[in-house]
């Protein structure tokens, strides 16, 4: 594995073969991913940690979903990708569905694991208001938030490795570079279903707060060749909560 800067991000790369990008959500990192890798064996793994988030340095300016995507599609052609799998979490899944619109013959397949379509009206004051909070306050608040409501009810006591693995990785966020996360989130747009070519599937847990089953098959109604699979007991973080599940479903999915 390497760590090195693209498209000005830090993104970890390791192995051969047919390349899959895997893209976190807001709160995440490249560690997010972590949980998935053995599904992923003999191929090359790009894991980037996206602007403002994790290693990677904030941009700048003001963030949107529309730049983020650029970002990507810049990153695939610094490193020579001309086509790719693509995976994305949470925040993530909307960044990943703008990219396979924009650029259909980059995308072989898109997983999405909580996909998001596009914020409501109410969640996009909930981030603004997140973005104000983190600025004032720093993160172990919305650390302490987002664990806690982020994941399946029995999480606290079935599944404490996950719990600590969210509030930690909330945690170690730049705060201003978070809060320009929230801010992207909060102004983003849906990307055109009709423009997705590629096979999708998008996986959701049946206790998802933050994008509920009915986002899943939504997506299934409305992309041409898209299919939804529900996990029961999960919660918003399925690759961290449920990592065999998602590891059996990443790797037939993008082999099949």
């Amino acid at each position: 594995m390497t760590s090195s800067l693209h498209a000005g991000m830090m993104v970890e790369t390791e192995g051969d073969g047919q390349a899959v990008m895997l893209v976190h959500g807001l709160g995440g990192t490249s560690n997010t991913w972590q949980p998935l890798m053995p599904a992923l064996a003999g191929m090359r793994i790009v894991r980037p940690d996206l602007p403002g988030a994790g290693r990677s340095a904030t941009p700048d300016g003001a963030m949107d979903v529309v730049y983020l995507a650029k970002t990507l599609i810049r990153l695939a052609s610094e490193l020579g990708i001309e086509t790719m799998h693509l995976a994305g979490h949470s925040f993530g899944t909307l960044i990943a569905q703008h990219v396979a619109a924009t650029r259909p013959a980059l995308v072989q397949t898109l997983t999405l694991f909580g996909p998001i379509i596009e914020p409501a009206d109410a969640a996009r004051e909930r981030l603004r208001a997140r973005a104000n909070a983190v600025r004032h306050s720093g993160m172990a608040d919305v650390a302490d938030q987002v664990s806690i409501a982020g994941l399946a009810t029995s999480a606290a006591q079935d599944n404490p490795v996950a719990l600590a693995f969210v509030r930690e990785s909330h945690m170690r966020q730049d705060a201003e570079g978070f809060a320009k996360s929230c801010e992207a989130l909060a102004g983003a747009s849906r990307a055109a279903a009709s423009a997705i070519k590629c096979p999708v599937l998008a996986v959701a847990g049946d206790e998802d707060a933050v994008s509920p089953p009915g986002n899943a098959y939504q997506l299934a109604d409305e992309i041409r060749d898209a299919k939804a699979q529900i996990l029961s007991g999960c919660g918003h973080w399925a690759p961290v909560e449920r990592p065999d599940e998602c590891r059996r479903l990443l790797g037939e999915f993008i082999r099949g």
